[in-house]
């Protein structure tokens, strides 16, 4: 299937995301902060990301937007708490088009995945 890479700062969420995508037979990165997200990216090339909005050292924002400048074609899934309209308009300005809102189900993890990966 695909490389993706996880980044959020919470373990249990990265976790638990790993779980639902090697489920589907994907392979998984992970990086607890932005600036090892765009690290990775920069090494790996995954896919797909999944970047949290709300990190320490680097926000996700910030993330997605230096990906985003190195590779225009990265394609991102911001994963977002309920609440986050106005970050989530900053995303969207960048050219983001999948969110998933925590807390989600792998229902829609999966959907999110399979709809961007096409």
């Amino acid at each position: 299937m695909a490389r993706i890479l996880i980044v959020d700062d919470s373990y249990f969420m990265r976790m638990v995301l790993r779980s639902m995508l090697k489920r589907e037979k994907h392979e998984v990165l992970e990086a607890e902060d932005g600036d090892k997200a765009v690290s990775l990216y920069r090494e790996n090339r995954p896919e797909l990301v999944t970047l949290d909005i709300t990190m320490p050292v680097k926000d996700g924002i910030e993330a997605a937007r230096e990906i985003l400048e190195e590779d225009p074609s990265a394609k991102i899934i911001m994963v977002t708490a309920l609440g986050q309209e106005s970050i989530m308009k900053k995303a969207i300005s960048l050219g983001i088009r999948e969110f998933v809102v925590k807390p989600f189900t792998t229902e829609r993890v999966r959907e999110a995945v399979n709809r961007i990966l096409k």
